[in-house]
């Protein structure tokens, strides 16, 4: 069962080789082996004690010759910001969260209880997905502690959905749910070397998921290969009449992404590299090199330089928007709380994280909440003209001239550098010299990473991105990539990158 894709599971399941009952007992005790004992990766912030009895419903169904879909049986974990209807809390990482049993499930969570899939547990994540302090450590959380990069234990695994990523490379699950704002899905799937796909915002429904900003927020897909990441992507998009902005979606409405992939995928494609996104670090590009020659034998036409505009212009105004979507949502979503919540407003709060600082704040403070609470409303000035500059600069300005000028089926760049040591004095370190996840995470348009490459053994990924709903092509794209490259590996745990 070890690194088994979905597939290999379903076939296994269909053979009467395996049941989804040992199939999760199997993921339980390798959770158990080296995410709690062993390694200490600390991916996952809790289990879901129902998770073997809902195994069991599934072999049931399976013998009874009732299949829901793709995932039955197979067991997944979620990002703890994505709401269940169990015993199960969801906490975004937060103390003030701690017990927070939802209402409701999540769409996205209704969506995939009904093709099949075993709801395994939560991951941990960066605290309140990463928009908490400037000076964050990503992957500490008050609740779940310090998730750790399985390729190298003294490494980041980036954030925010940092324990969905780190468990999808650790094998603690068949695939995984993350959420990203601007980069939680691509940085951390990128830096465990695992492959993540940010959606077009709109495509999976946002219900249910505790909100930073609506105009980028989106849940997405995180497997071991894209062919896993194609199924969880088919089991989550859907409209939700609780969520508008998946009205928008186009027609026809696409509903299995898996028959997009194809080994010649790249043939005849058109991609454009976003050399002004690429950074100095020669390592980084010369995997980027060797990548682009894997693609032009695969058939590619490689358009080079095709530089993205407006890159250094748009920061400034996308945290005006995402600080005053996150007072308007959070603070909605914060009163809609049971009366027994130990919060109910972003007031309430910052005064909580004061009151527990030893506990919450240890390593960094909360300047992105406070900050939030200084911004005039959705109606403002200032926002509306920070929204719109958003959009113009990423959109109409950026990625769609972009790709309409060179004729493009998408944009490639390095998804970012070597995971940095974690530094709980200093905070993150990143590499601002390369630019990955901006242009797409503002404009709310798809982005996919793939690994590509190693630097000393810490993955380095390569990204796709594109114009509105083209995950299909960047699907496509991506899975043709791995196919003639097969870059990733599994991971060995070990304590240092210098090891």
């Amino acid at each position: 069962m070890e690194q088994a894709t979905i597939a290999d599971l379903s076939v296994a399941m269909a053979h009467g080789e395996l049941t989804s009952e040992s199939i999760t007992r199997q993921y339980l005790a390798r959770i158990e082996r080296i995410d709690k004992a062993g390694p200490k990766v600390n991916a996952v912030i809790q289990l879901n004690p129902d998770a073997l009895a809902i195994a069991a419903a599934r072999d049931r169904e399976r013998a009874q010759g009732r299949l829901r879909g793709p995932l039955h049986g197979i067991p997944i974990l979620l990002k703890d910001n994505i709401e269940t209807h169990d015993s199960m809390p969801t906490t975004a990482g937060s103390l003030a969260l701690k017990g927070h049993l939802a209402r409701r499930d999540a769409h996205l969570v209704k969506r995939l209880r009904r093709t099949g899939a075993v709801i395994l547990g939560k991951a941990n994540l960066s605290e309140w997905a990463n928009f908490r302090g400037r000076r964050s450590v990503s992957g500490w959380s008050s609740v779940g502690g310090l998730t750790r990069n399985p390729h190298a234990l003294d490494r980041t695994a980036c954030g925010s959905s940092s324990g969905s990523a780190a468990a999808v490379a650790a094998d603690l699950c068949a695939a995984a749910v993350g959420t990203e704002t601007d980069g939680s899905i691509i940085c951390p799937s990128q830096s465990c070397g695992v492959v993540g796909l940010k959606p077009t915002v709109g495509l999976i429904s946002r219900r249910g998921i505790i909100p930073i900003a609506h105009s980028q927020d989106t849940a997405g897909p995180i497997g071991r290969t894209v062919s896993d990441v194609a199924v969880l992507l088919g089991a989550m998009a859907g409209n939700d009449p609780g969520d508008s902005v998946t009205q928008s979606r186009p027609k026809p409405r696409i509903r299995d992404y898996t028959r997009f992939l194809a080994e010649d995928g790249l043939k005849g494609a058109r991609i454009g590299v976003a050399r002004n996104m690429l950074g100095t670090d020669q390592r980084i590009i010369a995997i980027v090199e060797s990548s682009l020659d894997v693609m032009r034998q695969a058939g590619a036409v490689i358009i080079d330089p095709a530089d993205l505009p407006h890159l250094q212009d748009i920061s400034e105004s996308e945290l005006e928007v995402l600080h005053t979507e996150f007072k308007a949502y959070i603070g909605s979503y914060l009163a809609s709380l049971r009366a027994q919540a130990r919060v109910h407003s972003l007031e309430e709060l910052v005064e909580f994280n004061l009151a527990h600082r030893e506990q919450v704040m240890p390593y960094f403070g909360q300047e992105h909440l406070t900050e939030a609470l200084s911004k005039d409303g959705l109606s403002s000035q200032a926002y509306r003209q920070a929204l719109g500059t958003c959009r113009r600069l990423t959109r109409k300005e950026g990625i769609d001239a972009l790709m309409a000028r060179e004729r493009l089926d998408a944009i490639v760049v390095a998804s970012g550098g070597p995971a940095w040591l974690i530094d709980l004095v200093n905070g993150d370190s990143p590499n601002w010299d390369l630019e990955s996840t901006s242009p797409a995470a503002v404009a709310g348009y798809p982005h996919i990473t793939v690994p590509a490459g190693f630097i000393r053994g810490l993955p380095i990924g390569l990204s796709f991105f594109a114009g509105a709903w083209q995950e299909a092509t960047l699907l496509k794209l991506a899975y043709a990539f791995e196919q003639v490259s097969q870059v990733r590996r599994p991971p060995q745990f070990r304590k240092s990158a210098l090891v």
